[in-house]
């Protein structure tokens, strides 16, 4: 009597094996939402400090002028950190306010991917 199981149940038990182990994979490599906290600002001005710019009499005003004249973009600056938002029209509401923004983190790239943004006190 042969105990070896046929060529076909092998290749079965081995694909189910990949097959879960590609599935553990996707599911560690994709990035967990987060949320992060600071002042929606511009990528001239990315540490919030518009003293240099000075393109407006707010800094409200400073990080729509160079968004509009510079070709800026939003950023979002947590007091340490710059970080790129993938959303380029809901922070112009918000404009040098400090916001919660929802989403996952590219950290090769320093971008969120925005799901939402929310004002602060």
């Amino acid at each position: 009597m042969d105990s070896r199981q046929p060529a076909s149940g092998r290749n079965v038990r081995l694909m189910i094996g990949v097959l879960a182990l590609a599935s553990l994979s996707a599911a560690q490599g994709k990035p967990a939402k987060q949320t992060f906290a600071g002042t929606i600002t511009d990528s001239m001005c990315a540490r919030a400090d518009h003293s240099q710019m000075q393109m407006g009499p707010t800094d409200a005003d400073c990080v729509t002028a160079c968004i509009a004249a510079h070709g800026a973009t939003y950023v979002l600056f947590d007091g340490t950190n710059v970080y790129d938002l993938s959303d380029q029209q809901t922070p112009e509401k918000f404009a040098a306010k400090k916001v919660r923004v929802v989403g996952t983190l590219d950290a090769k790239t320093k971008t969120i991917k925005v799901e939402s943004i929310t004002a602060t006190k």
